[in-house]
């Protein structure tokens, strides 16, 4: 009679049922589970509801089915407010109380007759899209609207007009020209500052930029249906300024956050750098690296430390002057454009420092890393 050898038996049964579950594991369909500590689901419906939800349009009717409400600047909108309110309450996804923002911008359809001009037109455009993924708003650029000739001030009406309908969920909707560069890429817009306004112009009494913040609401559209009708060809469009300066003051404010053209194509810029190198010299916590998802408390920090200093970097840099996409001209070609070069360096650097990266001075586009073996050399200074 043959011996049983129990321990050869033991390892041959757990081998065999090991064998069984591991079968039955990659044959059975198990349901795909999402992390619940996790906001990646793994099934790819369980992303379904969230998305109809943000999107679900209700069977009740609303403003947009009403064929006297349309996005053109010569039909007025009745009870804009009314209609409005009425939509958030139709979806509830919305609030609202939220100070939403939405940065409208556009050029010209056709090709800009300088050289360089679609270049530029482009990086501006890489500018406000950077400021609004950092600020988590969202863009809107139009090139249907506009014409080269066109004053910056009379294209954003139509423009601004139509996102306002297309756009019922945003408070502010914040028009910047083309031309524009966004010079301070850590500064917020403190809506509580102008709770008592519904259009904020960026500039100076005498002067203003190509900057508009403007709150989606009834008063704002009756606005712009009166602005369309005063251009410049009209004869008493200086008399109407007037009347408009007067009655709606209390409702417009003007405000100081940015530059002109000749501000900065001096030394300016490198003499802002500086600064925030020998404050991030002083301010260890501002040297550290981050993601950019978690900037804004060194923004905050940045922006306090420079208040005590009594400087600030200009919140935008307008260009509006050298009408680059209007005809070609020296200035243009020469002095405006080494002035751009720098202003979109400058703001590209406080988004690529992010990434490992910076331009190598203000007058150069290329890239190098951002690492302190470049951080030595002297002109980096101004970046670190």
């Amino acid at each position: 009679m043959a011996t049983i050898n129990l321990k050869n038996l033991w390892i041959t049964a757990a081998s065999s049922a090991l064998i069984l579950i591991l079968f039955l594991t990659l044959t059975k369909p198990w349901p795909l589970q999402s992390n619940p500590q996790s906001d990646v689901a793994c099934n790819p419906q369980a992303r379904v509801p969230a998305r109809i939800q943000t999107g679900r349009e209700s069977n009740d009717t609303s403003f947009y089915d009403d064929n006297t409400t349309t996005y053109t600047i010569d039909e007025p909108v009745i009870d804009w407010d009314q209609k409005r309110t009425l939509w958030f309450k139709l979806h509830p996804t919305f609030s609202s109380s939220e100070n939403r923002l939405l940065v409208v911008t556009g050029s010209q359809p056709s090709p800009c007759p300088s050289r360089l001009g679609d270049h530029f037109l482009l990086r501006f455009f890489k500018n406000k899209v950077d400021y609004c993924r950092i600020h988590g708003c969202s863009v809107f650029y139009n090139n249907a609207l506009l014409h080269p000739r066109m004053r910056s001030d009379w294209a954003m009406m139509p423009v601004v007009r139509a996102a306002m309908v297309a756009h019922p969920q945003v408070e502010w909707l914040l028009w910047v020209d083309a031309d524009v560069i966004f010079t301070d890429m850590d500064f917020e817009i403190d809506f509580n500052k102008y709770e008592a306004h519904n259009v904020v112009v960026h500039g100076w009494p005498d002067l203003t930029l190509g900057l508009v913040l403007i709150r989606n609401c009834e008063w704002s559209m009756e606005l712009l249906d009166v602005w369309a009708g005063l251009g410049p060809k009209m004869s008493n469009n200086r008399k109407w300024g007037e009347i408009l300066e007067s009655s709606f003051k209390e409702m417009i404010y003007v405000e100081n956050n940015g530059g002109c053209r000749n501000d900065i194509v001096g030394r300016g810029l490198e003499e802002l750098g500086g600064k925030v190198a020998e404050l991030e010299r002083r301010v260890a916590a501002l040297r550290r690296r981050h993601a950019e998802a978690v900037g804004k408390g060194y923004a905050a920090e940045r922006e306090r430390c420079a208040e005590e200093g009594g400087w600030r970097r200009p919140f935008v840099t307008d260009f509006s002057v050298c009408g680059r996409c209007s005809e070609e001209r020296d200035d243009v070609a020469g002095f405006c454009s080494a002035g751009m070069e720098r202003a979109l360096n400058f703001a590209d650097n406080q988004v690529l420092r992010n990434y490992g990266f910076v331009h190598p001075d203000l007058g150069n586009a290329s890239l190098v890393p951002l690492s302190s073996r470049y951080l030595k050399r002297a002109h980096f200074d101004y970046f670190i």
